[in-house]
């Protein structure tokens, strides 16, 4: 069955290429021209991703993005002119699961795409043998895509679900951004801006220290990210 897409754009041009691309590629999209329609659409009938432009009539794409995270753990791409760290920071942090500055090259969108489904449906195969991972305070059933954390359900997006789930099941080593992007994205560093995993460990680090775990996400400088047990220190 195709994937089904939504996209968010009040620039009919650009809605119109987004769907022609990817429809190209078997998708099927859906365009609105505000963010409320979106919205609306999604309470009758969530779709696969969501595409979302940061600035439209009525209710901004950052809202939208903060309003679907309430209702679904649905990835999220966020489109934007503006390309300050503030602006990335700000999409990554309220759950998007990437950000991208217009202009943008289709393909590259489609490209962004394509790695966010593969790596949703590479752990959906390839976690399935394990159970549960345990880490600290945070536990993790792979079979369910559920998160714990001190024994309570733990919101977590896709993309922060299987950053965990990866870092827990390598949690004896370091893992580099080039290794985190090959395994969760299903790409290199050639295709995708290696800040993508420096926003989205910003976001999880956030969420992580707001809830009080002892689970902390530490920088290995020059390479990468390993998992710290501040409850051990």
């Amino acid at each position: 069955m195709a994937k089904r897409i939504y996209v968010a754009d009040d620039e009919k041009n650009i809605c119109f290429l987004i769907q022609n691309f990817l429809e190209k590629e078997g998708f099927e999209v859906e365009c609105f021209e505000d963010g409320e329609s979106l919205l609306a659409a999604c309470q009758k009938s969530m779709p696969d991703l969501c595409i979302l432009d940061i600035m439209m009539p009525g209710i901004d794409g950052l809202t939208v993005c903060t309003r679907l995270r309430k209702m679904s753990s649905v990835p999220i791409i966020i489109v934007s002119a503006k390309d300050s760290p503030l602006d990335r920071i700000t999409g990554i942090t309220l759950g998007s699961d990437d950000y991208m500055v217009k202009p943008f090259l289709p393909l590259e969108l489609v490209t962004r795409v394509k790695a966010l489904f593969r790596r949703v449906d590479a752990f959906s195969g390839q976690e399935e043998a394990k159970d549960e991972y345990e880490f600290g305070d945070i536990s993790l059933s792979p079979k369910r895509r559920a998160a714990r954390l001190k024994g309570a359900e733990f919101s977590l997006t896709p993309l922060e679900f299987d950053f965990l789930c990866h870092m827990m099941a390598h949690s004896e080593h370091a893992a580099s951004r080039d290794d985190l992007l090959k395994a969760l994205w299903k790409v290199d560093s050639r295709e995708v801006d290696t800040r993508a995993v420096d926003d989205m460990v910003k976001r999880l680090r956030k969420k992580l220290k707001e809830q009080g775990s002892c689970v902390r996400v530490e920088t290995v400088w020059g390479y990468g990210f390993r998992l710290i047990d501040g409850g051990e220190e």
